[in-house]
């Protein structure tokens, strides 16, 4: 067993069997999760949703230890250890990206300043996560996911419930909400008041941010909100390559990291001197800080990717987790004829349509990643993209996909 916290308050982590497949697929959900709900937490300067994340990264120290339990007493010999070194890369990358989630929730809990127009930048530039607990009194209290219908009256979809002291990723639509859970829901900006009411039975009250009088802070925002998107692509990309062994992918990811590391450098030269005309420095820290904890997201995606780039043999497991996780990654060819042959994405509106977020697409031997609205598929594309099951179903539908006819590689 292991301990692990203050002397004052030692924990203990008591072994128990968990299946290596289980631990991945556990670890790839709670750390997206985590990563979602610190910028959430960032964006609403809510402390509830930052001290999720807290005890989510504690919980990620849990899988962290059992998966090292589990390698362990798995490896019996020099070639069972070989297999399973690129397991315990991609477990330890994702305890990484659970730490700098952390690091980005501190911003909230540390009360370091976020000037206001980033929050206002990160909202139009992506996703946000919500955060609702149940009320007795709301009128989704003892209803099904399925009869409340979020997505469509809200256009949030809850992607994690906690009841006490458990978690349920990814719920079905049966899954049935009682007073007390609570809710964790994805969606655009101005759904979150909506989900906010429906759940608990009280009308949002929005918070007011003030502006924070910083001169010329678009470049800094711009910086800031390029790189969370390119670190989240960077960690699908990463996630891809080992699932489909694909090396370009994997140098594609190498590219990001370097790319990241010249604008946290970019940042910090922005930072430096403009805080001789700030009285109030600050408000600078939490940029810091949150650009150096999405840097090491990416640099977490690399060490995801290098499992391709070192030529490290894959354990088949690896693609079992994936396919397992709440977000699976899958690649579609397009077929002549179909729906998507001859559409832009912005046409198509994916995202809205299946939940389908699509990272990349390969035409013959040239690839697009994170694909602008603009970009028109064709028959013969293959589309690389991550969200749930059910939308990966829809996908393969409008891409004209045939069971019996795998899309080439």
């Amino acid at each position: 067993m292991e301990r692990e916290g203050t002397e004052s308050g030692m924990r203990k982590i008591e072994y128990c069997p968990i299946s290596m497949k289980r631990l991945l697929v556990e670890m790839k959900d709670t750390s997206e999760l985590m990563v979602d709900l610190g910028y959430s937490a960032v964006l609403y300067d809510d402390e509830d949703l930052a001290m999720e994340v807290i005890r989510l990264e504690e919980k990620m120290d849990v899988y962290d230890y059992h998966v090292q339990m589990a390698a362990m007493l798995a490896a019996r010999t020099v070639e069972d250890a070989e297999a399973l070194s690129g397991v315990l890369q991609i477990a330890s990358a994702a305890e990484i990206i659970s730490n700098a989630a952390g690091d980005i929730a501190s911003i909230v809990l540390l009360k370091m300043g976020i000037p206001s127009e980033l929050k206002k930048d990160l909202r139009q530039a992506d996703e946000t996560v919500g955060r609702a607990v149940v009320g007795s009194d709301s009128k989704v209290t003892g209803r099904s996911l399925e009869e409340i219908s979020f997505e469509t009256e809200a256009g949030m979809s809850v992607i994690a419930i906690r009841r006490g002291e458990s978690w349920i990723y990814d719920p079905e639509p049966g899954t049935v909400i009682v007073a007390g859970d609570i809710l964790f829901a994805r969606g655009h900006d101005e759904g979150v008041p909506l989900f906010l009411e429906m759940t608990t039975g009280k009308p949002a009250v929005p918070k007011v941010g003030q502006e924070s009088g910083i001169g010329q802070l678009d470049r800094a925002v711009d910086i800031i909100v390029e790189m969370k998107n390119r670190s989240e692509l960077a960690v699908g990309l990463a996630y891809t390559a080992v699932l489909f062994d694909s090396e370009e992918v994997a140098i594609e990811v190498e590219v990001i990291e370097e790319e990241m590391d010249e604008m946290k450098y970019d940042l910090q030269r922005w930072v430096l001197r403009a805080a001789k005309h700030v009285d109030d420095i600050e408000n600078l820290r939490g940029l810091l800080h949150l650009a150096v904890s999405t840097e090491i997201i990416s640099d977490a995606a690399l060490k995801i990717a290098n499992v391709v780039l070192h030529d490290i043999e894959p354990h088949p497991i690896l693609a079992m987790a994936m396919r397992e996780s709440d977000e699976v990654i899958t690649r579609v060819e397009i077929a002549p004829g179909a729906e998507m042959d001859g559409e832009t994405l912005g046409d198509l509106d994916l995202e809205t349509e299946t939940g389908i977020y699509v990272m990349a697409v390969k035409r013959g031997g040239r690839w697009t990643y994170n694909p602008k609205p603009k970009v028109t598929l064709a028959a013969g594309d293959l589309i690389f993209a991550r969200g749930s099951k059910s939308g990966e179903e829809l996908l393969l539908k409008m891409s004209g996909f045939a069971p019996d006819r795998p899309p080439r590689s």
